[in-house]
């Protein structure tokens, strides 16, 4: 039937502009720190049985072995959109507030409503009180706050900070701690490099930076983006060629239904 056809050609457009969307988000935060591609996943829509051939005729009694079925897609879907949580580059800064994660884990942020969120996104500061915070202003969960007397900090690849005092005098005025996923791919992304835990993702499991397949602190680095913009390219390419295949779908099925009509009125 045309239109089934018509309307397989059309969820294979809207896939594939959904698929162009998320190319353009990727494309879009190259450069923002510690941003995780998307990919999106389809899957097929359910089939419908369809006659070999449908104008054939029986005597009554008899079994005609020609008219069989066969199974016809009517399409296709999004599933989903899978986060990639590939290593990205690590960035010198020689800014002692930036660190990055050289391995697996996330970095713990307390909101003001006292939600933990999670980020790979290490760009840090000091707020008025002396705690150490995110570029969106949420605390680095444990807590480290430093003395009005700091004048810098150390921080060891374990985690271990290390405050540097106008006295001369060091410290330890805290420790680190990640935050790692069974299922990483199942955390839902809430804006500003973000993340908050699932049912798919699983609770976190809490650990110390370079210990029991943590990754480890690199200060000093801040993780780049892990989009790949030559690969983000092709498959843009490869998008929009799939996109004008289904469009000329619909233009030829118009063709034929054309053709129908004009074979009536003959």
């Amino acid at each position: 039937m045309p239109n089934r056809a018509l309307r397989t050609a059309a969820s294979g457009m809207y896939a594939q502009q959904l698929n162009i969307e998320v190319i353009a988000n990727n494309i879009a935060n190259v450069n923002t720190n510690g941003y995780k591609k998307n990919k999106p996943e389809f899957r097929d829509l359910m089939y419908q049985e369809v006659s070999t051939n449908p104008l054939s005729t029986s005597e009554p009694g008899v079994m005609d072995v020609s008219n069989k079925t066969i199974q016809v897609g009517i399409g296709v879907k999004p599933s989903s959109n899978l986060k990639i949580f590939q290593q990205g580059d690590l960035l010198e800064t020689n800014n002692q507030f930036d660190l990055a994660i050289n391995g697996d884990g996330f970095f713990q942020l307390r909101k003001s409503d006292g939600t933990i969120v999670y980020t790979r996104d290490g760009s840090f500061k000091l707020n008025g009180d002396g705690q150490l915070v995110s570029s969106s202003g949420y605390v680095l969960e444990p807590d480290i706050t430093f003395t009005e007397d700091a004048v810098g900090f150390v921080v060891s690849r374990n985690g271990t900070i290390e405050s540097r005092e106008t006295t001369g005098d060091s410290f330890v005025v805290g420790d680190i701690e990640l935050a790692r996923f069974i299922n990483p791919a199942g955390l839902k992304a809430i804006g500003d490099n973000l993340f908050v835990e699932t049912e798919a993702s699983g609770q976190p499991i809490l650990g110390t930076p370079g210990e029991n397949g943590f990754g480890e602190i690199h200060q000093g680095y801040i993780e780049s983006s892990n989009v790949d913009i030559v690969e983000e390219m092709i498959a843009m390419i490869t998008a929009q060629r799939a996109y004008e295949i289904n469009s000329k779908t619909v233009k030829t099925v118009e063709e034929m239904m054309s053709m129908a009509n004009n074979l009536k009125r003959g």
